[in-house]
């Protein structure tokens, strides 16, 4: 779950956007290797409260108990209007657009058919839902296993060498450059929490996440590595710099003019697994949310046959539809993406501050505490920072729709006093 919810579209585009940044192969492999780092970071601070609070909510849990329902809610608030329901539409419309290659439907229509199609499998079982991530999951592994070995066995016959030598210098590096490739990066890092929020339906959670997320993290690495490297093999590095399709002009030089074909099968082998563990997990979140009284209680119904939050999943796959049908998800995502890094960086003190608490007994303990928690949110907030100063119009408002909640919360509890 933790690498099929990670690897989705973005490995497949995003790079380019980091050589715009970055004028140098050197400074690449850096961003590369330092987004990695400190999404581990972030894994490794997750794995810690996740075998303190086994409990379906992850995050959710996680504010909760650092700090009071009010800040929890305020995440589940952000995921179910943007975050999660965006990132759900988000991901089915680009399989949409790779898939109309292939069958001429609209776009709009296709996502949507997606997302209810992937709904109701994890509607019936989460057995169901598990069964499609690991087929998704093995696939886009293998896939990327056969062309990054491709890329190691090339001979470059017939194609123009990389002029990597001539255009290592074709800038300097500089350091809002550099910190806005690693922001580039760790969006196609992104999902390395969700697998918290299944928690309550995880055997022996206080050890199976830990494992999962740091095992799940070094896969992910080393994919998104080799991925880059092949990419920079294959392609000069103004070609990487200037494309909008970077896998598939690495497969064109690859596997010839079909490349491109093969690469968008790929994409949608991939995204299809991303959007099936996205929606499998957000619902757990709503779940426990209604649980602890902060949410209508039906939300949180199971139900009967099939053990589901089947409310929730129904609640969350109709929102996503509404915004990938009116195409509304990327203003309100890309407003409100970067406060994630927000609760992030919240989520990371709160194990500092839990760590004074004598009742807080984690299973799994962070190495290199207090070093790797502080870091973390050094470079979460490095990144929120840098995203305001870039566009502080569009930042305010992200904020603004996210603080909304706490009216709302307001009202709510003082209503179920």
């Amino acid at each position: 779950m933790v690498v099929g919810t990670i690897i989705g579209a973005s490995i497949f585009v995003q790079p380019s956007e980091i050589t715009r940044q970055m004028p140098s192969v050197g400074g690449i492999v850096l961003v590369w290797v330092a987004a990695g780092v400190l999404t581990l970071f972030g894994a490794l601070v997750c794995a810690e409260l996740a075998s303190a609070f086994p409990q379906t909510g992850g995050v959710y849990r996680f504010l909760r108990e650092a700090y009071s329902p009010a800040i929890g809610f305020l995440w589940g608030w952000a995921m179910f209007w943007s975050m999660h329901s965006g990132i759900i539409a988000a991901i089915a419309t680009v399989f949409a657009r790779y898939a109309s290659v292939f069958v001429g439907l609209d776009p709009r229509a296709m996502a949507v058919g997606v997302i209810v199609v992937l709904s109701a499998v994890n509607y019936v079982g989460v057995r169901h839902g598990g069964l499609v991530q690991n087929i998704f999951t093995s696939a886009k592994l293998l896939a990327i296993a056969v062309i990054i070995g491709a890329g190691i066995v090339w001979t470059g016959v017939g194609v123009d060498a990389p002029a990597h030598a001539s255009q290592a210098a074709a800038g300097d590096v500089t350091l809002r450059g550099f910190i806005l490739a690693i922001a580039a990066g760790l969006f196609a890092y992104g999902g390395w929490h969700m697998v918290t929020y299944t928690a309550g339906e995880t055997r022996d959670a206080a050890r199976t996440l830990p494992r999962a997320l740091l095992i799940g993290t070094l896969i992910v690495t080393a994919c998104y590595a080799g991925l880059n490297a092949t990419y920079l093999r294959l392609l000069p590095l103004e070609a990487v710099r200037a494309s909008t399709r970077v896998a598939a002009d690495a497969a064109d030089v690859l596997f010839g003019g079909g490349g491109a074909r093969m690469m968008a099968i790929l994409v949608m082998v991939s995204t299809f697994g991303a959007v099936n563990g996205i929606i499998l997990m957000g619902p757990r979140v709503y779940y426990s949310m209604a649980q602890d009284g902060i949410l209508f209680r039906w939300v949180g119904a199971v139900h009967p046959r099939f053990g589901t939050p089947h409310r929730a999943i129904v609640i969350q796959g109709l929102w996503s539809s509404v915004l990938a049908l009116t195409n509304t998800y990327g203003a309100l995502f890309s407003r409100v993406i970067y406060t994630e890094w927000i609760f992030f960086a919240a989520m990371a003190a709160g194990l500092i501050i839990l760590r004074r608490r004598p009742d807080y007994r984690p299973a799994y303990r962070v190495r290199g505490y207090p070093v790797v928690p502080i870091v973390f949110i050094a470079s979460s907030l490095v990144i929120v920072l840098m995203q305001v100063m870039a566009v502080p119009r569009d930042s305010i408002i992200g904020l603004g729709m996210v603080l909304l909640g706490l009216p709302v919360y307001v009202v709510w509890s003082r209503a179920k006093a």
